[in-house]
């Protein structure tokens, strides 16, 4: 595990970027957002003792977001699962808050995902019901059928 010692407004990871690594502030303040149509959202203002980038660790998919300091910072950077796990030996309130905290992002994007799901369902089902609204035809509409 290393430290960085990060001046304020500089990128730590970009959205789309392909990176392994999770990140403790040690010192400072983190933003996490990402960007959609040019325009940013902020998800989360991460202060001393707070981690981001975690997933990383799990997974080889791009960066779902952007981490950019505000304040200069001090982050541990945590570069491998071996690393981690050694440091939440060493840690274990650390871990414990780890754990809650994941499971808390967790609850979180399941309630984003069912929403979704459900907007989605809702759409599928107006959507079915209004095929055909348009063109209706009304049976007086029909002639010399014989």
């Amino acid at each position: 595990m290393s430290k960085l010692n990060i001046p304020p407004n500089q990128r730590i990871f970009k959205e789309g970027e392909l990176n392994n690594a999770m990140y403790i502030i040690l010192q400072g303040n983190v933003e996490i957002f990402f960007t959609v149509n040019n325009s940013q959202t902020r998800l989360a203002l991460m202060k001393p003792g707070d981690f981001f980038g975690e997933m990383a660790l799990f997974s080889s998919n791009p960066r779902s977001a952007t981490a950019r300091t505000i304040t200069n910072c001090e982050v541990a950077v945590i570069e491998s699962k071996q690393q981690l796990e050694n440091f939440l030996v060493k840690n274990p309130k650390f871990a414990a808050k780890m754990v809650s905290i994941m499971a808390d992002r967790l609850a979180r994007t399941n309630e984003l995902l069912i929403s979704s799901m459900e907007k989605a369902v809702a759409k599928k089902i107006e959507f079915s019901t209004d095929v055909g609204k348009e063109h209706h035809t009304d049976i007086s509409d029909v002639q010399d059928v014989e």
